[in-house]
């Protein structure tokens, strides 16, 4: 089971570097899109959305469902998006697998089992995620989309 888990992230990251990480932006330039400035509003407000629930479960006000579906529901989202820009294809790739691990992690630590694995592997995903952007956000900036909500 945890040998699949380590193979889905890994095959995870394989893609985002195969549909443009190591510099891919750089070398294809960077675009701002009406897509591209969907996946940003997507992303963020899926973002928020499973933070707050996340705040909630942690406060005994919901189940454990509740979140692990809102973290489904949030990976379906944003893998959903088409973003054009090489920069933003890679973060949703990771984000899509970031809101699956989460969720991995919430339905394990409602189940008594060991949440580290997942959550290590969603904070890996987010840090990669949050990389890709910090590098691509001043020629996003320029052409008019602004990534800063998602960093």
């Amino acid at each position: 089971m945890r040998l699949r888990g380590l193979s889905a992230a890994g095959l995870c990251v394989a893609l985002a570097l195969l549909c443009g990480g190591c510099g891919g932006a750089a070398r294809l330039g960077h675009t701002c899109s009406a897509t591209d400035k969907q996946f940003i509003a997507t992303a963020q407000l899926n973002m928020a959305s499973l933070d707050l629930w996340a705040q909630q479960y942690l406060a005994g006000a919901v189940k454990a469902r509740v979140v692990v579906d809102q973290a489904t529901q949030a990976a379906e989202t944003v893998a959903r998006t088409e973003p054009r820009d090489p920069s933003l294809s890679t973060t949703r790739l990771y984000l899509d697998a970031m809101f699956t691990e989460y969720g991995r992690a919430i339905q394990a630590r409602s189940r008594s089992r060991d949440a580290g694995p997942h959550m290590y592997r969603a904070y890996g995903l987010a840090n990669f995620a949050h990389d890709v952007l910090v590098q691509a956000q001043p020629e996003l900036k320029a052409r008019g989309c602004d990534v800063a909500p998602l960093l």
